[in-house]
């Protein structure tokens, strides 16, 4: 059993804010990454979307594909319509060899919405609700396992799955084949401890994002009700080692529980601000030394 170090573009290019970053081209985004040791890559908003195109450029850098993001509705939208709406996505992770899929309900969400306070995220209200979302999760999660393809939810600031309440009633509605994305920070910002999540869920964790969180930020953010994007502009958010989040603690219990896969480092920054090359080399460093410590073999 081993774990694999990568990392998400979102250090350079930002997301939820297409003009930040937008001086950093996708090489350079690469060649830092591959440079301060990283092994993989989640997609990120400058990729290209076809094989053909990108499998190239990722292998002129010597790098996988991690992952990608999926924003799914379903919500609004049951597991067949949503399984035809992913087929372009999850076809382009089978085809570069990745094995997990970032997956997020983002009926409603308000991440991309700059002036939205975090308070005004949506909420689900009845159980009849999460009984419904739980099963539609649960039949695409087993169709995408068909594909070779491992759900990992993504419980995300701004969305109707972001605190550990809202974790535990996915999980509790949906089948085995719905695996967690644990994401320290997000979990955090939410209120959340992410080693109480890890412990809990930890035979469900398929994929890791390790994001930290600076004090000063995560307090000046919740007092003022920010909204997403300006909380990450306000530098709430870090590289491994270099904010609150008990990593050991965490990376502990994944070794207990024989992880195997992918921890990649995500921590949106403004790139005019934290350098992204440093801030990689920095979180890498972090991230070698928490698998060392906890005994966690590293793949090449």
């Amino acid at each position: 059993m081993s774990v694999t170090l990568g990392i998400n573009p979102i250090g350079w290019t930002n997301d939820c804010m297409p003009w930040l970053g937008d001086f950093i081209s996708l090489d350079t985004c690469l060649a830092e990454a591959k440079a301060a040791g990283f092994s993989g890559v989640e997609l990120g908003r400058k990729f290209p979307r076809s094989t053909k195109a990108l499998g190239p450029i990722l292998k002129r850098h010597g790098l996988a594909l991690v992952s990608g993001w999926y924003s799914a509705n379903l919500l609004e939208r049951d597991a067949k319509t949503e399984i035809a709406a992913m087929k372009d996505h999850l076809a382009l992770l089978r085809g570069l060899g990745a094995k997990v899929m970032v997956f997020a309900e983002t009926t409603g969400e308000i991440i991309n919405q700059v002036g939205a306070p975090i308070s005004r995220r949506p909420v689900i209200k009845s159980a009849a609700e999460w009984k419904r979302l739980g099963s539609r999760f649960t039949e695409v999660a087993a169709y995408m396992s068909d594909q070779g393809i491992q759900m990992a939810v993504h419980h995300h600031m701004g969305t109707v799955i972001e605190s550990p309440q809202d974790v535990d009633r996915l999980l509790d509605n949906s089948g085995d084949a719905v695996g967690l994305l644990l994401d320290t920070g997000h979990m955090t910002f939410a209120g959340g401890d992410p080693i109480a999540v890890a412990r809990k869920y930890a035979s469900r964790i398929k994929h890791v994002h390790c994001k930290d969180i600076r004090r000063y930020a995560l307090a000046a953010c919740r007092q003022r009700d920010v909204s997403f994007s300006e909380a990450v502009l306000c530098g709430i958010f870090t590289a491994p080692g270099d904010g609150l989040v008990d990593f050991k603690g965490v990376f502990d219990i994944l070794a207990k529980a024989k992880y195997s896969g992918w921890l990649v480092q995500e921590a949106e920054q403004d790139p005019r601000i934290a350098h992204p090359a440093s801030y990689a080399a920095l979180g890498r460093a972090h991230l070698a030394q928490l698998c060392a410590g906890a005994k966690m073999k590293l793949a090449a």
